[in-house]
């Protein structure tokens, strides 16, 4: 996932950030206006360097400022753990999380909670000791996936990864990114979990390039997808169900530093207005727009957030 997947690049990234252009100040402008109760809230709104992120950060921030606050966006950060590191070091004011990056990377636990509340809660709870609030997350998940071109899927009859793992070694063909292929929560664990075959073959590719070729279907039958990617519904993809919970939970949610909440706590009544509507699929209809038509996450942000009378 450029997602949860995290590249841990050198912290002197984040040195470096003074120099990096920002997104700038979203579209939202005074006459978009619902509020007043955040005047005098500023700072950044950051993100990773996904499609998605971007267009969180955008709604964030648009919503923020529709509200009183005059926050910018800076979408140029690369690196999960740099943003965070900017993050924690005061450079941003917030930007969106997911409880199994949190969970496994910064909290350093090796075992992921399967319940979607109990694992919000333990991150919650985790993170407050380091000064940092959690909001209530989004329905998001932004979870690893297998999934299958659709016709194919109807073909072998499968629809959760127990029924792949009873097809022929020869019908088992997966791509897959690199670092998945190592990771105790991607290959090496699944294989395990559902007892795939042994003889199963094996495409190492990039990220973007796994979802075409799935959708091709000559390099693999199942690609490793990311549940909130918008290309899974526009290149007719199916999502093979989890159905032992194997996948770590990625919920979504703001993350801001606990004593910017204490001094505005009317950002989780602002927040509240938007969280619960990014479900999963909300979510790839938004990344499709972006990584499929090639839209802007600003204007993407700020049409959304019109669209559901979130901001005039």
């Amino acid at each position: 996932m450029k997602k949860p997947v995290l590249t841990l690049l050198a912290t002197g990234v984040v040195a470096a950030l003074s120099l990096t252009a920002c997104g700038g100040a979203s579209q939202s402008a005074s006459n978009d206006a619902q509020g007043k109760e955040l005047a005098g809230l500023t700072g950044v709104i950051g993100a990773k360097d996904f499609s998605e992120q971007f267009i969180l950060s955008h709604i964030t921030s648009q919503l923020l400022n529709a509200h009183g606050a005059e926050t910018t966006t800076n979408t140029s950060v690369v690196g999960s753990a740099n943003v965070r590191t900017a993050f924690e070091s005061g450079q941003f004011a917030g930007y969106w999380e997911y409880t199994g990056t949190s969970w496994i990377t910064y909290n350093k636990q090796t075992k992921p909670l399967k319940d979607k509340k109990e694992m919000f809660d333990a991150v919650k709870a985790a993170d407050a000791k380091k000064g940092i609030a959690w909001l209530d997350p989004a329905p998001l998940n932004n979870t690893y996936a297998f999934a299958i071109r659709e016709e194919k899927a109807k073909e072998l009859g499968v629809k959760s990864m127990s029924d792949v793992a009873k097809l022929p070694a020869s019908q088992q063909t997966f791509c897959m990114e690199s670092e998945f292929s190592t990771r105790d929560d991607g290959w090496p664990g699944l294989q395990k979990e559902y007892g795939l075959s042994p003889d199963a073959k094996v495409a190492m590719l990039d990220t973007g390039v796994i979802y075409t070729a799935t959708q091709k279907g000559q390099d693999c039958n199942f690609g490793e997808v990311f549940e909130t990617d918008g290309r899974i519904s526009a290149l007719k993809l199916q999502v093979m169900g989890d159905d032992k919970q194997f996948f770590p939970i990625y919920q979504g949610a703001l993350t801001i530093k606990a004593d910017m909440l204490a001094k505005y706590p009317a950002i989780a009544d602002v927040m509240a207005k938007v969280s619960p509507k990014l479900t999963t699929a909300v979510m790839q209809q938004l990344n499709a727009k972006a990584d499929v038509d090639g839209d802007d996450p600003d204007a993407i942000a700020k049409e959304w957030l019109t669209s559901e009378g979130l901001i005039k």
